[in-house]
């Protein structure tokens, strides 16, 4: 799609529609912050009767504070006057539910529709942007004993086991699922052994209360790979260890919630251990393998979305 194509489908969607929500998601690094800033200022110029645009973070790793460099987080010098929600809303060590960031989420959403403003949900968690425009329903409260058992199943080999019995069990939800990710991996599993079924066959989903316009950021595979390459070495460079150094002097461990972020806890890891002792080939070295695991998860977000008709992709 073009960059006029884009335009005019933003502009009719807001004539046409009560309560617009324009959600714009794609893969890591593909651009999702740069567009955001294009489309609200569209919205902010447009002649459809809507006062502005508003942006709604739905990248689980912005949520926490003190977590910038890592995450390529908007700084508030960036943000052009563009009001942004849910973000450094949560200490690194919080845990953050799909539940939780529905109920969040949504009063943002439903708060800026009430100043006559547009809200857009911009970010590449696939599960939370699912929650709010699938309107899922929370699934069955924990059971604690399950989950104990389960989490130390997950600490005997770092979530191998359990991501290949979750993958026979529900092929879906694995995709989904990082292995370093103990909360989501472990809730999925307790969900499957608790209802006997996959956790994916149990999702409710109901109609979103919203008048959605989805725009995904689309590349060929080589360019994105390249683009997560280069991006990931810029962070190194703009001074991401030293962020973790930071966070590690501040009390945080790498098993915090926060820092389960890509990156965060490879980085954390290393420091701890004394494997790297951060030269200039070591930094080089461990910026590789986190590129690749990023791009593996890349993977994981376009195969999750390819497939929704709803998406109106914008090539990169």
């Amino acid at each position: 799609m073009t960059v006029e194509s884009w335009q005019r489908l933003v502009e009719r969607h807001l004539v046409s529609s009560r309560n617009p929500l324009i959600v714009i998601l794609g893969p890591t690094a593909s651009g999702k912050t740069a567009f955001s800033l294009r489309v609200c200022e569209q919205i902010r110029n447009g002649s459809h009767g809507w006062c502005g645009a508003e942006v709604v973070n739905a990248d689980s790793r912005q949520l926490f504070r003190h977590l910038d460099i890592g995450t390529a987080k908007i700084a508030a010098s960036e943000m052009q006057g563009i009001p942004h929600h849910l973000i450094d809303v949560r200490d690194p060590r919080e845990p953050v539910s799909v539940g939780w960031y529905q109920e969040q989420a949504t009063a943002a959403i439903d708060d800026i529709l009430k100043r006559q403003s547009v809200p857009v949900l911009v970010g590449g968690s696939m599960l939370y942007i699912s929650a709010i425009v699938d309107g899922l329903k929370p699934l069955p409260p924990a059971d604690p004993a399950l989950r104990k058992r389960l989490s130390g199943e997950y600490d005997r080999d770092g979530g191998a086991s359990l991501l290949r019995r979750l993958a026979s069990l529900d092929p879906e939800s694995a995709r989904a699922i990082d292995q370093r990710n103990k909360v989501y991996l472990v809730r999925a599993m307790e969900l499957c052994e608790s209802a006997g079924m996959p956790a994916s066959r149990q999702k409710v989903t109901a109609q979103a209360p919203y008048d959605l316009l989805m725009l995904g950021m689309d590349w060929p595979r080589a360019e994105l790979h390249h683009r997560i390459n280069e991006r990931t070495h810029q962070l190194f460079a703009a001074g991401w260890v030293e962020e973790v150094e930071g966070l590690l002097r501040r009390g945080y461990g790498a098993d915090d919630p926060g820092m389960i972020s890509h990156g965060y806890r490879e980085i954390a890891n290393a420091m701890v251990d004394g494997r790297w002792q951060m030269t200039a080939e070591d930094a080089n070295a461990l910026a590789s393998a986190v590129a690749a695991k990023t791009r593996q998860y890349a993977k994981r977000q376009m195969t999750w979305w390819r497939n929704d008709a709803r998406i109106s992709w914008v090539k990169g």
